[in-house]
């Protein structure tokens, strides 16, 4: 794979859960009606603008060439939690296929992200 296709993958799988998180975070920041709601249901009534800021800020740092790897661990740590919380309400986990788009990005991004030593 050329140099170039590789970067334009990167890119490509690094936007998709980028964007997904971006539009969440807006969502969750205006307080749309069906977002509040399912977040109230589950408890997490009182943070949804703090998440919805976090989505945001997570995304920014993730797209920033010098934190971008400090963007991609809080993403899928944010993710991962994600996931818990959709697997242990019985919904799709969606969160998962976010998460490996955000891995085959980062890594697609910088192989050498993953040597070890």
């Amino acid at each position: 794979m050329s140099s170039k296709t590789q970067k334009i993958l990167a890119i490509i799988f690094m936007a998709l859960p980028s964007f997904m998180l971006v539009m969440s975070g807006v969502m969750k920041i205006i307080g749309s009606e069906q977002v509040v709601t399912g977040m109230t249901k589950g408890g997490y009534g009182p943070y949804i603008t703090i998440l919805g800021i976090a989505e945001i800020v997570f995304v920014i740092l993730f797209w920033i060439p010098k934190t971008y790897k400090i963007g991609f661990y809080l993403i899928v740590s944010y993710l991962g939690g994600a996931a818990a919380v959709e697997l242990g309400g019985g919904a799709n986990p969606v969160a998962f296929a976010l998460i490996a788009l955000a891995w085959i990005g980062f890594y697609l991004k910088d192989k050498s992200n993953f040597v070890v030593g």
